[in-house]
């Protein structure tokens, strides 16, 4: 199983209406840089993904799974950029902002804190592991 993060911007697609699409999932799709694309091409059912709220909010909120992997985007009218289905998993207690994972020692080398506009990007073990042990820490 690998992980990777998933950026949203939540007036557009938010973890609450993930959580109402149920286990049928929903597209992630509109996914338009190459890297980020690549990266979805890369990604296996049962895959987890961090979700995360993008200019408003820029924190992880959540996690996602894959349940259907990549395939044409049917938003893609040349037929060349690809989607996914997910599937929500759970949403975080505390949700951790860009600011908190910035700050942590372990977390600064994240392709969220190097290559900030990427939206789709692999998270190592080690990250992970951090980064939902902060989440279950509450304030």
């Amino acid at each position: 199983m690998k992980y990777w993060l998933l950026k949203s911007e939540p007036d557009v697609w938010s973890i609450e209406k993930q959580k109402k699409a149920g286990k049928k999932g929903a597209l992630w799709d509109g996914v338009r840089n190459y890297q980020a694309a690549n990266n979805l091409k890369k990604m296996r059912k049962g895959d987890l993904c961090f979700f995360y709220h993008s200019n408003i909010g820029k924190e992880i909120v959540g996690i996602v799974q894959v349940i259907k992997e990549a395939f044409i985007d049917p938003t893609d009218k040349k037929k060349y950029f690809v989607a996914i289905k997910v599937k929500y998993k759970k949403t975080f207690l505390m949700p951790i902002s860009l600011e908190k994972i910035k700050k942590h020692p372990h977390l600064k080398g994240l392709s969220l804190v190097k290559q900030s506009r990427l939206s789709v990007m692999p998270i190592d073990t080690k990250s992970w592991k951090i980064i939902n042990k902060i989440s279950s820490i509450v304030k």
